[in-house]
């Protein structure tokens, strides 16, 4: 017997580190990874320590008498043993659902989203046109490709990786992404130097830079064994439980990958939130473990889209309670279909629609969330949900077959607006959109931006949207003026006098003010209605 168990805990030990070495499962009780590889383990060691203590003695053409067969003992203590361990397993589920139920904690649902009820005017101020970014992920991959279609010796060793997150590098909404080998093969021949570069791109120019490090990168995803990245963070980090992957680069244009991890904070199994990144090096592999409130400056994503939009869907169904959620719906909303990012406050920030969980095609207002920070903003409006306004872009100039790209919000003439890029059929950008949130009739569309912007503002300006900025009635004195000189001259085509007081003063008036002006002389007295701001006399009494 204990033969067969040193036997069968060995090849378990192999296959389980072939296993691990895989799968990399973080040991951590709350993953179903795993648990998964647990169960894992448990059948290898039990199909081992079977295997081994089967003897096939082959006698007369059968196989071994019952001696060695295995047999289940039929007692009372077995069942007693195998019904206990049922219900502790039932009462265990029965309080991991309890704890982390949403039925119970509706509440702390909501909460993982602290939302803040915001002014759009006071927060989003109106960008220059040259900052407005026009490049989407898809448009970075086209860029991406072709810039290093033209480095034919980097072409046939490395491919541009899929990443390509936004950022915001020195104030400019800007695309990075690394490098990969384009197979294994590649993979051999280069690993020793790493991978050289990096694409940038800035996504409102659309500039797009091969940025050639000193030193290679020699920790990605694309690598193999122990540079791979995630294996290299897993062993050093064999409890985290890892959601997601970025790469940046630093202020210095240096590098980084951050792994985010996370952790349960409703009951056992629910409230799935980020807690910190760990941030790698990606020349080096140094690694560096943040907490979410100690996170760098300069680091842009923390939270994963996706999640933050999980969350903005319980916050907006639970606003009166797990209840009526299902029966009534009482104020309950939810996030549309897309979001997109907004450069802010030197942060990257989520964007999505809130609209009602009646399925409609209007927006009752929008959510910005930090993706450092995870700050929450809430923007009440009324106004055309994103696809809609996508649709009307497409539908001004529907004769070219123009395919809209995903909204940006943005504030032009303190009208929440869509800015939108229209392209062809091969993904290039032909043409730029402005769209009315409140209006999505209201629609400027041009070649550039320039002009789909002056489009935009005069049709906002016939409908009265862009209001004239109001100026205060002039404050006006009544004075007695005593000449000591007085000329004039012709400005922009009309008769301006200057008259100068014995006080010093010197006041102004146009030749329409009075016939009398060209009489007057030094040494007279005038009584007249004066802008005190200014000394523009408008009258002479």
């Amino acid at each position: 017997m204990a033969k067969r168990i040193i036997i069968s805990a060995l090849v378990t030990l192999l296959l389980g580190g072939v296993g691990y070495y895989i799968s990399l499962p973080p040991l951590h009780i709350k993953s179903s990874e795993f648990w998964g590889f647990l169960i894992y383990i448990i059948v290898v060691f039990l199909v081992c320590f079977f295997f081994s203590g089967v003897k096939k003695i082959l006698k007369n053409g059968s196989y071994v008498p019952k001696s060695h067969r295995i047999k289940m003992p039929k007692t009372k203590k077995m069942k007693i043993i195998v019904l206990s361990s049922i219900a502790i397993v039932i009462v265990g589920f029965l309080a991991i659902f309890i704890s982390s139920s949403e039925m119970f904690n509706a509440k702390d649902y909501r909460n993982l989203l602290k939302v803040e009820e915001r002014d759009f005017n006071e927060d989003i101020s109106e960008i220059s046109l040259s900052q407005i970014p026009v490049v989407d992920k898809d448009t970075a991959t086209r860029l991406g490709s072709r810039k290093i279609g033209e480095v034919v010796e980097l072409v046939s060793q490395f491919n541009v990786s899929d990443f390509y997150t936004q950022i915001n590098y020195k104030s400019a909404p800007t695309r990075v992404s690394p490098l990969d080998y384009a197979d294994i093969i590649k993979w051999i021949s280069n690993r020793s130097e790493g991978i050289p570069y990096y694409v940038k791109i800035d996504m409102a120019t659309q500039d797009t830079e091969l940025v050639k490090l000193e030193i290679g990168m020699k920790y990605t995803p694309g690598e193999f064994f122990s540079r791979d990245l995630m294996r290299h963070v897993r062993f050093s980090y064999p409890t985290k439980m890892f959601e997601s992957v970025t790469f940046e680069i630093d202020d210095n244009g240096h590098p980084y990958w951050n792994v985010s991890y996370y952790d349960y904070t409703i009951g056992f199994l629910g409230g799935r939130d980020i807690t910190g990144i760990i941030m790698v090096d990606a020349v080096t592999g140094e690694m560096k473990n943040y907490p979410v409130a100690d996170v760098p400056q300069w680091v842009d994503t923390v939270y994963d889209s996706q999640m933050l939009i999980e969350q903005a869907d319980l916050w907006g169904a639970y606003t009166n309670g797990f209840w009526n959620s299902i029966f009534g719906q009482k104020n309950v909303v939810q996030t549309t279909d897309g979001y997109n990012y907004l450069a802010l406050d030197d942060d990257v920030w989520m964007y999505t629609g809130i609209t009602s969980v009646v399925d409609d095609a209007s927006n009752i207002g929008f959510l910005l969330v930090n993706l450092r920070t995870k700050e929450a903003r809430q923007y009440t409006m009324n106004g055309a949900e994103e696809y809609s306004a996508m649709e009307s872009a497409e539908g001004m100039i529907q004769e070219k077959n123009y395919i809209a790209t995903f909204p940006i919000l943005v504030n032009i003439a303190d009208t929440p607006s869509y800015f939108i890029s229209l392209k062809d059929n091969a993904g290039l950008v032909k043409a730029y959109s402005f769209v009315s949130v409140t209006d999505y009739q209201i629609v400027g569309v041009a070649d550039t931006i320039a002009g789909a912007d002056a489009e935009y503002r005069r049709l906002l300006k016939d409908i009265g949207g862009v209001k004239e900025e109001e100026k205060p009635e002039p404050v006006t004195t009544e004075v007695t003026i005593t000449v000591e000189a007085v000329s004039s001259a012709v400005v922009d085509g009309n008769t301006v006098y200057y008259i100068k007081s014995t006080d010093g003063k010197i006041y102004t008036v146009g030749i329409g003010v009075s016939s009398n002006l060209p009489f007057i002389k030094a040494g007279d007295v005038i009584k007249a209605t004066v802008n005190s701001e200014n000394n523009a006399i408008k009258s002479i009494n």
